[in-house]
């Protein structure tokens, strides 16, 4: 299989038209295939090779053709996703996915049909549009969970207290966490300078940094020195897998297993960990600054976000029940 075709095959799980050209040009194409990965995140390509795997196995069970698709068995497909009770916003991407898995293999993309779109409408009227938001973890919430009387111990435990922690206080993504080495972390005086070197904002991995300050209650930056130290990690990965016999393995953490450390905390809290997520502590740490009466900018500074609307909603949770329209006389 030509290069090209098998790391396009690796980031859409779609097998696109044969591309014939010259041999001479393979290391162009080399480059080229490195830098089409490079198009969308990596939580993007995860999630649209299983929005496409579920789409080719709809269409093997009726007997039809993925690639190209037409806008029938597109329209069917999503209308028996929402039966089943996908969310809108899951359809959604899957239509996304089919689009996206069209063009790369140079085919007319089905979902642009008056058709697919009509029905795509209808879901969202017919379902609705609101998310399953997961619960927050505020500081109050992370020091329950760091309190649990049987938090782990050893390895695992400082290692799960530091990335709780870090998390929280830099309002990180899961794939923000998974991803920080040791070079992203500069101790000074007042705490850590952390350099995120990509993220969901910024796609052309521009660079951003934020600051961790030491802090005098849950002190993150102690608890990252703690488990650099005890696991002997001066380079690569912050944040690494135990294995069963306690030791530390020389590679990062998967994005699930960042997700699986904030619900297990939250298990351990008497919390229900189906609440918490990967977005949980991000989510927890703006809001705790809007209850603080944190300046909209500087939470903005932390959590990166370009959109002041965005935080405006973290704020109006904050002081929903502030100044009510009813308080004097309810």
């Amino acid at each position: 299989m030509p290069v090209f075709r098998q790391k396009v095959l690796e980031m859409s799980a779609l097998v696109p038209h044969p591309v014939h050209l010259p041999a001479a040009l393979t290391a162009d194409l080399d480059a080229a295939s490195g830098y089409a990965l490079a198009d969308k995140s990596e939580a993007t390509r995860r999630a649209y090779r299983s929005d496409w795997k579920a789409f080719e196995a709809y269409c093997r069970l009726h007997g039809q053709a993925s690639l190209p698709a037409t806008p029938a068995i597109v329209a069917a497909f999503v209308s028996g996703e929402a039966r089943r009770g996908l969310s809108a916003s899951s359809i959604a991407r899957r239509v996304a996915a089919i689009r996206y898995g069209h063009l790369l293999a140079g085919h007319e993309t089905p979902t642009e049909s008056e058709a697919v779109k009509s029905v795509v409408r209808g879901i969202r009227h017919s379902i609705g549009t609101a998310p399953a938001r997961k619960a927050v973890a505020t500081a109050d919430v992370v020091q329950r969970m760091l309190a649990a009387p049987d938090w782990p111990g050893g390895l695992r435990g400082l290692r799960d207290r530091a990335l709780l922690l870090l998390a929280f206080a830099g309002a990180l993504r899961r794939s923000e966490v998974r991803a920080l080495e040791v070079r992203d972390l500069t101790e000074t005086a007042e705490g850590y300078r952390v350099m995120i070197r990509h993220s969901k904002g910024d796609q052309e991995s521009a660079g951003q940094e934020i600051v961790v300050p030491r802090g005098t209650k849950l002190r993150p930056v102690e608890a990252v020195r703690a488990w650099l130290d005890a696991a002997g990690i001066s380079e690569g990965p912050v944040f690494r897998p135990i294995n069963r016999g306690g030791r530390v393995v020389d590679s990062m953490l998967t994005a699930e297993s960042v997700a699986e450390v904030i619900k297990d905390a939250a298990g351990r809290a008497g919390l229900d960990p189906t609440l918490f997520g990967g977005h949980s502590l991000r989510a927890g740490f703006l809001t705790s600054a809007a209850n603080a009466g944190a300046s909209i900018f500087k939470m903005m500074d932390q959590s990166r976000h370009k959109s002041v609307e965005t935080l405006r909603g973290y704020v109006r949770d904050a002081e929903r029940f502030k100044d009510h329209a009813g308080a004097d006389f309810l």
